[in-house]
């Protein structure tokens, strides 16, 4: 491929504005990723950044797994285990994304049971209608933890 793309007369690198107009992110959120090692470039004789192209199928993996909800905490760590210049390729995502599977089949039943639950609620707290679901007379709730019990998905026990 880096052959035929040289022959064709195409760039093996890319400057930041380019990354940043194919990848359809800004430039300073380029430089973020690359302060927190996410993505790497080198640097010219003019002291310009040069990415190379696979850099594209790294920013659009960060962007697509953000979407997802997942934290750039989490994003690094799954990226530190793959070499620091390659791409990320099908084989990655799959293991990678296994790995996020349970914390986001944990988040959508949160956001399930918020949305079925919260039909006669504007969520403020006050506990005064006298149907809501979240009413809690005498506060029996607060030995069951924190927070707001009744909305709360119950956390599975990981090994």
């Amino acid at each position: 491929m880096k052959r035929f793309l040289e022959q064709a007369g195409i760039a093996m690198t890319l400057s930041v504005g380019d990354v940043a107009q194919r990848s359809g992110v800004a430039v300073s959120t380029l430089h973020f990723y690359e302060s927190k090692g996410l993505i790497s470039s080198t640097r010219t004789d003019g002291n310009q950044r040069r990415y190379a192209r696979e850099v594209l199928r790294r920013i659009a993996f960060i962007r697509v797994a953000q979407r997802v909800g997942i934290g750039l905490a989490e994003i690094e760590a799954a990226l530190a285990t793959l070499p620091a210049n390659v791409a990320p390729n099908r084989a990655d995502w799959e293991r990678l994304s296994a790995g996020w599977r349970a914390e986001l089949d944990e988040r959508m039943a949160q956001l399930k049971k918020l949305r079925d639950t919260l039909d006669d609620c504007i969520g403020c707290g006050c506990l005064s209608i006298d149907r809501c679901r979240l009413r809690n007379p005498y506060d029996k709730l607060a030995g069951q933890g924190a927070g707001p019990q009744r909305l709360l998905v119950k956390r599975k026990q990981r090994d």
